[in-house]
């Protein structure tokens, strides 16, 4: 049995019982990063055997995992944050498991681009999700082919990025588009910037942005469909300090 198991990706209240179960009992548990995942176990204490599993050599671990579970074993596979598979490693244990015929079960739990989306005042009923777009090649005939996309769309970006990003989103959808911001969410300094393509473009060159992000950027709809039109970033730049499980917030780790 191969439990894919979603982690906090800011709050450890984030946390579900079910997850730390499943964590504690689990034969072995695939990470992404063990040093990163240590803090989060440690809090739980969560002692099992700890191998990693990440993008650069998943392709050669997953026979050896695949063994294990065929021989019996269940592994719990985690990431550094969030849900695996989603812009993360999992993809290919779950569909080797999958040939395989050996039990997938993935847990309920946390992930970044949910909350960014129900938060950013942009319609949520239908979206499509695009996660983290090439870098170089391809990058512009993808956002091209996205141009006339009715639904809200999800991006995830690096802060470093951020502002070239929206520049660009600028030329390709219009200034006037709208959007919504995300950075550290769940964390002590959870942020939503919402507005114009150009009024959060000007928020973030003149405050440097910092975190994790999410962009949910308004689909190619009328003008005058109220729904796509949230209030501009003047009126609703909004902080929300959240109360961490860790005392006062201070420690600085990826699970604050």
């Amino acid at each position: 049995m191969l439990y894919v198991v979603p982690t906090p990706v800011g709050n450890l209240e984030d946390m579900t019982f079910r997850a730390v179960r499943v964590l504690k009992e689990a034969d072995f548990i695939l990470a992404e990063d063990t040093r990163t995942s240590s803090v989060l176990l440690q809090h739980y204490d969560i002692h099992g055997e700890l191998l990693s599993h990440h993008k650069f050599n998943e392709h050669e671990t997953v026979q050896q995992v695949v063994r294990r579970l065929e021989g019996g074993e269940t592994a719990a596979l985690i990431s550094d944050a969030g849900t695996p598979g989603i812009s993360d490693p999992g993809f290919l244990l779950v569909r080797e498991c999958v040939k395989q015929g050996i039990e997938v079960q993935t847990l309920p739990g946390a992930t970044a681009f949910v909350p960014a989306l129900v938060s950013s005042g942009l319609p949520c009923d239908k979206f499509c999700f695009e996660g983290f777009l090439p870098q170089k090649k391809g990058r512009q005939t993808r956002l091209e082919t996205l141009k006339d996309e009715p639904r809200s769309i999800v991006f995830y970006e690096s802060p470093r990025r951020l502002v070239k990003t929206l520049q660009q989103f600028c030329e390709v959808f219009g200034k006037e588009r709208q959007v919504s911001v995300a950075r550290e969410i769940s964390k002590l300094h959870e942020q939503h910037v919402r507005g114009t393509l150009q009024e959060v473009l000007t928020h973030f060159e003149k405050t440097e942005p910092l975190g994790e992000i999410v962009i949910i950027l308004a689909g190619n709809t009328p003008k005058d469909d109220a729904n796509s039109q949230p209030p501009t970033v003047n009126s609703q730049l909004s902080t929300v300090n959240t109360q961490l499980l860790m005392g006062t917030g201070k420690k600085k780790n990826k699970y604050k």
